[in-house]
């Protein structure tokens, strides 16, 4: 079972840690230690509004939404407690960038790269633009991706067709 964390006595200690930094006589580290604790309060607050507000919105599964969405997804995979796995959750990726047409042809565990081919003819892959929305998707849903590798996947050669 998980200790009970009290808002006030972590309020406290964040509290005592800021205000020791800030007596060590280095200001520079005690300005970006309270711009640290801002920019996680700022995340976390974020976090919790979009629950409560994908818990009151349209009726379906709550916890589907939650899942589905990037912000909470990605606090649930910092804290480890997404109950997807990990190709659950590159599908679910994936499944944010509509506009391209990947799938998942292999993940190496060892470096982090993921290889995705980009089903349809012509082209050249998905440009950096797409690329760069695949990366995001990701990034949340499944931080252990650290590179994306697209590859074209081959035309189809048509034999037997004729024209008249």
């Amino acid at each position: 079972m998980s200790p009970v964390i009290s808002a006030e006595r972590t309020g406290r200690r964040v509290e005592e840690v800021l205000d020791r930094l800030a007596a060590g006589g280095d200001p520079a580290a005690a300005a970006a230690a309270e711009e640290l604790v801002r920019s996680l309060m700022d995340f976390y607050g974020s976090g919790l509004a979009r629950v409560l507000q994908l818990l009151s919105a349209a009726p379906g599964e709550p916890a589907a939404r939650l899942l589905g969405d990037e912000l909470v997804a990605s606090l649930l995979v910092l804290h480890d407690l997404h109950p997807e796995d990990r190709d659950t959750r590159i599908t679910r990726a994936l499944s944010c960038v509509r506009d391209q047409d990947l799938e998942v042809a292999g993940f190496d565990e060892d470096s982090g790269t993921l290889t995705l081919r980009a089903a349809g003819g012509g082209g050249c892959g998905c440009g950096s633009g797409a690329q760069e929305a695949v990366e995001a998707a990701l990034a949340c849903f499944a931080p252990e991706v650290r590179t994306v590798e697209v590859k074209q996947a081959p035309a189809l050669l048509q034999i037997g067709t004729k024209t008249r």
